[in-house]
């Protein structure tokens, strides 16, 4: 139990950070200056108004000091991030799989950011995740298997790149972002090659209802995939066994 505390907590905070990244580098902003501040009055926030969760209750939602509303992103993301990383632990412990399941969490939690926001997917993360994927499966299993991974998502990325053209061609518009067929690298290097293309299909039902929703609602004609092949990819590594069962039919 208390480890879960404890991961829920460290997701708390690297959901604040998360958010912090996801809003800042698209607009080309440091990480570092401006300090931390209300939007509306530019107060400079102390320590105590930065607590992941606990400041945002204790605030009330709004700026210590000029009053105004905080967007409740911030506490959204953060809890988020934080039951995600405690779901992670509570299904793997200290192990291998609790290491990849926390990059593709944070993942999950900056393409929703970044996608929703500004339709971008940053390539600074991404090749810091397939760094860490790297690295882990090296240290655990080894080069030779490190590497075969590598190749598992150079190959899925090969496949997302064919059907964005294919798409561009038959649409004669981007079918896919930039951003969505890089992250499919990382798909590949988590998943493997079998249950990356099933992480990609899958990935295709969770968009449909989003996707249709905005076209009923005629508020453009964009829809954000990144969101949802990350949600895929989570959902299939965590349920690993599972998505093995469909694989068996085949």
């Amino acid at each position: 139990m208390l480890y879960l505390v404890f991961f829920f907590s460290l997701g708390c905070i690297m959901g604040s950070f998360y958010y912090v990244v996801g809003t800042r580098l698209p607009n080309r902003e440091s990480l570092i200056k401006p300090r931390s501040h209300c939007t509306y009055c530019n107060h400079i926030l102390k320590w105590y108004e930065l607590i992941p969760v606990v400041s945002y209750l204790f605030l009330k939602g709004k700026c210590f000091h000029c009053k105004e509303k905080i967007s409740k992103e911030y506490l959204i993301y953060e809890v988020f991030t934080g039951i995600l990383f405690a779901l992670c632990f509570w299904k793997y412990g200290f192990s291998y799989e609790l290491l990849v399941s926390l990059v593709l969490s944070s993942l999950v939690v900056l393409i929703f950011i970044t996608d929703f926001k500004y339709m971008m997917i940053l390539d600074s993360y991404l090749i810091v995740s397939a760094l860490l994927l790297f690295l882990f499966r090296l240290i655990f299993f080894g080069l030779q298997n490190a590497l075969l991974n590598v190749l598992y998502g150079f190959l899925i990325f090969l496949i997302m790149l064919f059907v964005g053209y294919v798409g561009t061609f038959l649409f004669k518009r981007e079918a896919l972002g930039g951003g969505d067929i890089k992250f499919s690298f990382i798909l590949g290097m988590a998943l493997g090659f079998k249950h990356g293309l099933i992480a990609l299909v899958f990935s295709t039902f969770l968009a449909l209802p989003y996707a249709v929703g905005v076209l009923l609602l005629k508020r453009n004609n964009e829809v954000p995939f990144g969101p949802f092949l990350v949600s895929s990819t989570f959902i299939v590594y965590f349920f690993l066994e599972k998505f093995q069962l469909i694989l068996n039919l085949f």
